[in-house]
C-alpha cells in the first residue's frame, strides 16, 4: 500500500506551521507530544503563548485556546468513531497531566482532527445519535455534542482553495489547480525555514501524486523557477526507484566484467611482488658468496643449480 512509504505526517506539521505562518509568534508548535508512555503520542500539540491576543484569524484558529490537541489522518487511515473517541481522551490525558491540579483548565483544550476526505460514517453516526454538527466554514466542522471539549473535524478538500493550500495538498488526490497553485504559493516564500517546511509538503505531495508531475513536466507553460523547485524534490524521487534496479540488474553485470580485470591485476602485482622478492634473495646470496672468497665460476655454478639461471641472467647479478 503506497501511503504506508509516504511520510504524511511531518509533512502535515509542516503544513500547519505555514497555514499559521502569519500567527506564529503567538504559537508554540509540539509535534509527537508524548502523554505518558511511548504509544500515547498526539500529532500535534498547539500551545498559544502567553502573551498571545485571543483572535487567530486563520479558519482552522478560530477555535483555538489554550491547549490545541490535533490529530492528522493520512488519506488511507480510518477516521472512525473510535478514533474521534480516542482524540477526546488524548486530549482528557493532556489535560489531567499538568504539574497540580487542574492546571489545565477543560476551558482551554480545544480537539482538532484533519483528514483529506469527509469521515462519511462518522458523520452518520453523529445523525443517529442526534449529535449537532455546524458547518461554519468550507471543511471545518464543529461537533457540538458528546464531547468533553471544543472540537472540530478538518475536511482538506474542502477547504478554501485560495486560503488553505498547504493542507489541500496532504492528499493523494491532488486535482492540477491544486498542484499549480502550491507550486507558485512554494515560488513565493522567502524564509528558509518557510521554504524548508514547503518542502516537506512538497516531497510528500510529490509522492503521492506522480501522475500529476509527470504531466506538468510536459507542460510548456511550466516556469523555470517552478521547475527549480520541482527538481531536487522529484530526483530524489527517481533516485530511490533506480537503485533497486542498479542492485538486481547492472551490479551482477559490472561484477561478472570487472572481476576477471580485478583478478588479471591481482595476479601480475603478485608475480611481480615474487620477482622482487627473488632477485633480493639472488643479490643476498651472492653478496654473501663473494664475502666467503669464492670466484665468479662458483658463485655462477651455485645460481644456476640453486635457481636453474641462464647464463645471461647470472651476468645481471654478478
Amino acid at each position: 500500500m503506497k501511503d504506508t512509504n509516504i511520510q504524511w505526517h511531518p509533512a502535515f506539521v509542516s503544513a500547519m506551521h505555514l497555514e499559521f505562518k502569519e500567527y506564529r509568534e503567538k504559537l508554540l508548535f509540539e509535534k509527537e507530544h508524548n502523554l505518558n508512555t511511548k504509544p500515547l503520542q498526539i500529532d500535534l500539540l498547539v500551545i498559544k503563548k502567553e502573551n498571545a491576543s485571543e483572535y487567530i484569524g486563520n479558519e482552522i484558529g478560530r477555535l483555538f485556546r489554550k491547549y490545541n490537541v490535533i490529530e492528522y489522518k493520512s488519506p488511507k487511515q480510518q477516521l472512525d468513531v473510535d478514533v474521534f473517541y480516542k482524540t477526546q481522551s488524548y486530549a482528557a490525558l493532556y489535560k489531567s497531566y499538568g504539574k497540580v491540579s487542574n492546571e489545565r483548565k477543560a476551558k482551554d483544550v480545544t480537539v482538532s482532527i484533519v483528514r483529506d476526505r469527509k469521515p462519511e460514517k462518522l458523520f452518520q453516526y453523529f445523525v443517529k445519535q442526534n449529535v449537532i454538527v455546524e458547518n461554519p466554514f468550507d471543511g471545518i466542522y464543529y461537533i457540538l455534542g458528546e464531547v468533553l471539549f471544543p472540537t472540530q473535524i478538518i475536511v482538506t478538500k474542502e477547504l478554501n482553495r485560495e486560503h488553505h493550500t498547504w493542507l489541500r495538498s496532504l492528499t493523494d488526490k491532488l486535482e492540477e489547480k491544486d498542484m499549480r497553485r502550491l507550486l507558485v504559493d512554494t515560488s513565493r516564500l522567502k524564509g528558509k525555514q518557510d521554504k524548508e517546511f514547503a518542502d516537506s509538503v512538497l516531497e510528500v505531495c510529490f509522492r503521492a501524486n506522480e501522475q500529476i508531475i509527470e504531466k506538468l513536466k510536459g507542460d510548456d507553460t511550466m516556469s523555470e523557477a517552478l521547475l527549480e523547485i520541482m527538481e531536487p524534490l522529484i530526483e530524489p524521487i527517481i533516485a530511490e526507484r533506480i537503485e533497486p534496479i542498479i542492485a538486481e540488474r547492472i551490479e551482477p553485470i559490472i561484477a561478472e566484467r570487472i572481476e576477471p580485470i580485478i583478478a588479471e591485476q591481482k595476479r601480475m602485482i603478485e608475480i611481480q611482488l615474487r620477482k622482487e622478492i627473488r632477485d633480493e634473495d639472488i643479490k643476498g646470496l651472492v653478496s654473501v658468496l663473494h664475502d666467503l672468497g669464492n670466484d665468479d665460476n662458483v658463485i655462477r655454478a651455485a645460481l644456476k643449480k640453486q635457481y636453474h639461471l641462464s647464463d645471461e641472467e647470472i651476468n645481471n647479478y654478478l
